[in-house]
C-alpha cells in the first residue's frame, strides 16, 4: 500500500453495469474489516440517477455508526449514499500506528465495493470525518484529490503525511471553546495552510466545544451539494 497515503480505487465507471436491485437503506458491508463498517442508501435510489456519496470515519474511539450518524439524518432529503468504514484499532492507522496500513486497504476496498453496486456522481464524492475522523479525511482528501471532490472536516487535529494529488474544495468547522483540539492549534491553523496553498475553503466558526452543531452539518451538506455557499469565519 503506497505510503503516502494514496488509494487505489479509480473514479466510478458511468458505463458500468450495475445492478438493478441493489438494496437500499442501512445495511452492513461485507469488506474483510475487523468491525462492521456500513452503508446507507437513500429510499428512492435507482441505478438510473447517479447520486453523491460521502465517506464518513469516526472519531477516535468510535465506530463506523458514528461516522455514519454525522450526516445520516440529512440523507434521504439530500439524496446522499453515506460510506462509514470502522478503523481497525481504535483510531486510524495514521494516528494509531502512524503510517498507513489497514485502514487505508479498508476505505479502497468500501470505496470499491460502492462503486461496484450504487450509481454514484464522480462530480460530487466527497470524504468527511470528525475529530481523528476529519484529520484522517484532510489527509485522505487532499492525498487524492483526483478523486474526491469535496473535503469535510468537523473539528479536525492535523493534516497527515502525504503527497497531494488534485485540488478539492474544503470545508471546515470548528468550536471556539474546543477542549479537546483546541481551536489555535488546530482549526485556525489548519484553515490558514490550506488557504494559503490556494485550496477552495470554507471555514465556519460555532460557539461551543468539540461537536457538531445541526446547522453546521446542514451548511456543510448545501456547500457540497451547491445549493448554497456559506461566507465563512474570517481568517487572521
Amino acid at each position: 500500500m503506497n505510503e503516502l497515503g494514496h488509494l487505489q480505487v479509480g473514479l466510478p465507471d458511468p458505463g458500468a453495469r450495475l445492478p438493478a436491485d441493489a438494496p437500499t437503506g442501512l445495511q452492513k458491508l461485507d469488506i474483510g474489516s475487523r468491525r462492521d463498517s456500513y452503508l446507507y442508501v437513500p429510499r428512492d435510489y435507482t441505478a438510473q440517477q447517479p447520486l453523491p456519496l460521502v465517506l464518513l470515519l469516526h472519531g477516535a474511539g468510535g465506530h463506523a455508526h458514528d461516522g455514519l450518524h454525522i450526516l445520516l439524518h440529512l440523507a434521504d432529503q439530500a439524496g446522499l449514499i453515506l460510506l462509514a468504514p470502522a478503523s481497525h484499532a481504535s483510531t486510524w492507522d495514521i494516528i494509531a500506528r502512524r503510517g498507513y496500513g489497514q485502514d487505508l486497504a479498508l476505505v479502497d476496498r468500501a470505496l470499491a465495493f460502492a462503486f461496484a453496486h450504487y450509481a454514484v456522481d464522480s462530480e460530487r464524492l466527497g470524504i468527511g470525518g470528525f475529530s481523528d475522523g476529519a484529520s484522517y479525511a484532510l489527509t485522505l482528501g487532499l492525498a487524492n484529490g483526483e478523486l474526491f471532490t469535496h473535503v469535510l472536516a468537523f473539528s479536525p487535529g492535523f493534516i497527515g503525511p502525504m503527497a497531494q494529488r488534485g485540488a478539492p474544495e474544503v470545508f471546515i468547522s470548528h468550536g471556539d471553546a474546543d477542549r479537546v483540539l483546541p481551536i489555535d492549534h488546530c482549526g485556525r491553523t489548519i484553515a490558514r495552510r490550506l488557504d494559503a496553498a490556494g485550496y477552495g475553503l470554507v471555514y465556519q466558526e460555532f460557539h461551543g466545544g468539540h461537536f457538531i452543531p445541526s446547522d453546521i452539518a446542514s451548511q456543510s451538506v448545501d456547500w457540497f451539494l451547491g445549493t448554497n455557499q456559506p461566507s465563512g469565519a474570517q481568517l487572521g
